[in-house]
């Protein structure tokens, strides 16, 4: 299965995933210009312009999971959920986790918006980013470490800065689409408890393996949660 890649072909493939991002970004920069997520607006409704707002100005044609825009209890869901759809209220949590792709080339990006007055909710999307960058560096000064470590050091972490870890995982693996169909145990492809293996490690054709990291934090009382997601070698 594992084939000779060289690092000509190693750092192109990394260029084009962050190409891939950067285009992701500037994706969910033009939704926030457009107003797209206000109160009194559904879910659905904000997740049907993203489709089109996606394919008449970025030339997405596929996404490589459901788009996903959840409001109020519905930011405590994961990405395997399927909760009732909601309307973004006055002091709402909503956050967006899209998957386009672009061209052959999945990008996976969450970010997360406070609705209203709540310090508590700007709290939480103050420190999505903090808590992304504290989970990058300690991989990164770790090369060594397992998926199931860093879960645990992000559960560690957000649990240290006042929240609850809310995500069933801490992130996976991306690349060339459709990376769901690459060989190897499902796993050991995603950043959590039941993954032994280091996170370093190639992939199944003998390639570097690019990790989505996903920060999912709730709120003490369980209230409501917020989302944040990049990929953790990016730019």
């Amino acid at each position: 299965m594992e084939t000779i890649i060289t690092a000509d072909e190693e750092r192109q493939r990394h260029a084009d995933l962050i190409a891939a991002e950067t285009q992701a970004l500037a994706l969910l920069d033009t939704i926030e210009e457009l107003g797209l997520i206000a109160p009194g607006r559904s879910e659905r409704a904000v997740e049907q312009d993203i489709l089109h707002l996606a394919a008449d100005r970025f030339g997405v044609e596929k996404h490589w999971h459901k788009r996903i825009v959840r409001a109020g209890l519905n930011t405590l869901a994961t990405a395997g959920d399927n909760p009732p759809v909601r309307t973004i209220g006055d002091d709402d949590m909503v956050f967006l986790d899209l998957g386009p792709v672009f061209e052959d080339w999945e990008a996976d990006v969450g970010r997360c918006y406070a609705v209203g007055p709540d310090p508590l909710k700007h709290a939480l999307v103050r420190d999505l980013p903090i808590q992304f960058e504290a989970v990058k560096a300690h991989t990164l000064a770790n090369p060594e470490i397992t998926g199931a470590d860093l879960y645990d050091f992000a559960v560690r972490s957000a649990e240290a800065a006042g929240w609850r870890f809310g995500g069933q995982i801490a992130g996976h693996l991306v690349g060339e689409f459709p990376h769901a169909r690459w060989p190897g145990e499902k796993r050991l492809g995603h950043i959590r408890p039941e993954n032994p293996t280091r996170m370093s490690e190639p992939d199944a054709f003998g390639r570097r393996r690019h990790w989505i990291l996903e920060i999912h934090l709730v709120a003490p009382d369980g209230s409501f949660g917020g989302f944040y997601e990049r990929l953790l070698d990016g730019a």
